[in-house]
């Protein structure tokens, strides 16, 4: 079913590889700053979508949106009409773990999660899919050898950003590096299509402390972000 309901792109028109940020701006800014001869192969609802080249690997790059049910929605028809085999989620995320600081990286090793985006594969128990090995790996080398070694361990995928009860407390006692918002779908979609999937996050914020990186710190700390997975695209 090409064009899906939400991309009008034509077939072909993605490479096997997606990095996904949030915010379609940023996804404009990784086209024109980091991919030669970028191409704008998607734009419908403003989510845009381009494919261009990286150090000679054709790499594409696509907002997901905020939140589990839009990511839900464009890593489904990625994975499942476009015939993308990797999805590179790239992000931010409020820490947990108090030995994190503003600016370190973190890999999603598993995601838990208060959605029930799970319910709909038929597995009534609780679940916290995990990353794709080989993504997860390569993105460790990748890290050092720019001088930013990522932490890697589980992250809290959330439906709720303005949240009146404790979990983040019981998930910080529980060794939780950090929350976000979109990967635990990303990698159930991608457990259930049989392809692989990572989420690679900025820590920008600590919501204990209300402490966060203002804007342009934040560009440069994703910057580094950006070049573990294109390096591994």
């Amino acid at each position: 079913m090409i064009p899906t309901p939400h991309i009008t792109a034509k077939e072909g028109d993605f490479a096997r590889t997606v990095l996904m940020p949030g915010d379609p701006l940023r996804s404009k800014f990784i086209a024109e700053n980091f991919l030669e001869n970028p191409v704008l192969v998607n734009n419908t609802r403003g989510v845009q979508g381009y494919t261009g080249t990286y150090h000679g690997k054709r790499v594409s790059v696509m907002a997901s949106g905020m939140g589990i049910p839009s990511i839900g929605i464009y890593s489904y028809e990625l994975f499942n009409f476009y015939g993308v085999e990797n999805i590179i989620r790239i992000g931010s995320a409020g820490m947990l773990n108090p030995k994190l600081k503003l600016r370190d990286i973190v890999l999603g090793v598993s995601c838990y999660t208060n959605s029930n985006y799970g319910e709909q594969f038929g597995f009534h128990g609780h679940l916290a899919p995990c990353a794709s090995w080989e993504l997860l790996t390569a993105a460790m080398e990748a890290g050092k050898k720019i001088g930013k070694t990522p932490v890697p361990g589980p992250l809290y995928s959330s439906d709720t950003f303005y949240s009146v009860d404790n979990t983040t407390d019981i998930l910080r006692g529980l060794g939780v590096l950090a929350v976000e918002m979109e990967g635990a779908a990303l990698y159930l979609n991608a457990a259930k299509a049989g392809k692989n999937a990572l989420v690679i996050c900025t820590i920008s914020d600590n919501p204990a402390t209300g402490e966060g990186l203002p804007a342009e710190e934040r560009q440069q700390s994703f910057t580094q972000m950006m070049e573990i997975a294109l390096e591994i695209a």
